[in-house]
């Protein structure tokens, strides 16, 4: 007789798992998106990135360096191995992936004050009100805290301190050597780094090119931590301390305006313009840097730092006819656009 049939062969549970799609949509990355930032600032705050420099470690490892419960900390990182921050490795060990080398503190490029300025409730609470700011217009930063966002950096130190961190990783060196050489230099004369922070780019910039010299410019608690006591440097840079809005050194050939004009509404940017030209001679340029957004509304980057802006300095990125305007209105002509391989443009105005 023949034989009976055999029963077909069932799968494993895990190869049965493995062969069921699961659905998600494009809102699911919207929706939780708040929830994926609290867990990174989590794991920053307690080190975990760091802890990891040297190769994989359990959770229990990590929980037991870091002063954290095993169970949450295995379920935060393996919620951000799904976004490519961390390996999750089967195991019970996770290790740093190449997308979260940059969360480290130790490494050229740190991003860590990055993420915890833009995870600070600072942001949060500003993002929280965007439903009332699209009604009202006013940014969700001063309805919650009743002042305008730098007032506030200035009455918290610590704020400001790591306010003034994250915009120094955010602009790495490399970054500014790249601005240093993209942007045109006269071979000397003096550049004037208007609201430079730190002094990152006019650093790169004076590095770049030895005939010239340099004069930081920005709120005294900011440039009181400059970074140009260099020894290449020695003798060709001042630091000077002041407001934007009333006056700035005057007497350059170059005048640096980097990541500004973006934090204000265009009534406030005219009035900066206008303090910029009044210091400057007929035919020195002026140099913006900052995200120039596509004119026919094609996707860029710096949309979402748009709403940033929104939701805490009622500030903007702007298309090239609008910048093109603000620096018409204020005594510059608009010579060209340089696009660079960052998320930011170089526009050269010339002194009319």
């Amino acid at each position: 007789m023949p034989s009976a049939p055999s029963a077909p062969s069932t799968p494993s549970a895990s190869a049965a798992q493995s062969d069921i799609p699961h659905p998600s949509s494009p809102l699911d990355g919207l929706m939780y998106g708040h929830i994926h930032a609290s867990a990174l600032r989590a794991v920053v705050v307690h080190g975990i990135p760091d802890l990891l420099a040297d190769g994989p470690r359990t959770a229990d490892d990590l929980a037991a360096r870091s002063g954290t419960e095993t169970e949450p900390l295995r379920r935060v990182l393996r919620l951000l191995a799904a976004r490519g921050i961390f390996h999750d490795h089967g195991d019970g060990t996770f290790g740093l992936a190449e997308d979260g080398q940059e969360l480290r503190a130790d490494v050229p490029g740190s991003q860590r004050a990055a993420v915890l300025l833009f995870t600070d409730e600072m942001f949060r609470r500003s993002a929280e009100g965007l439903p009332d700011t699209v009604r009202t217009g006013r940014t969700g930063f001063d309805a919650a805290y009743g002042v305008p966002f730098f007032d506030h950096l200035s009455s918290e130190p610590e704020k400001g301190r790591l306010f003034d961190a994250a915009m120094t990783s955010l602009a790495p060196d490399e970054a500014n050597q790249r601005l240093a050489r993209a942007c045109p230099f006269p071979d000397g004369g003096t550049v004037v780094d208007v609201a430079g922070g730190r002094g990152g780019l006019l650093r790169a910039v004076l590095t770049e090119h030895p005939g010239l010299t340099g004069v930081l410019f920005d709120r005294p608690e900011t440039v009181a931590g400059h970074l140009l006591d260099t020894g290449e440097l020695t003798g060709r840079w001042r630091v000077e301390a002041g407001d934007v809005f009333t006056s700035v050194p005057d007497g350059g050939d170059v005048y640096l305006l980097k990541h500004i004009l973006h934090d204000w509404p265009d009534e406030d940017c005219l009035r900066i313009l206008t303090t910029i030209r009044r210091a400057m001679s007929l035919g020195a340029r002026l140099l913006v840097i900052d995200a120039v957004l596509p004119a026919d509304g094609s996707p860029h980057p710096a949309v979402a730092l748009d709403v940033v802006m929104l939701m805490t300095l009622q500030g903007r990125e702007r298309t090239a006819p609008e910048f093109e305007d603000l620096l018409a209105r204020t005594g510059f002509r608009l010579d060209r656009v340089v696009r660079t391989p960052s998320l930011t443009s170089v526009l050269e105005a010339t002194a009319v």
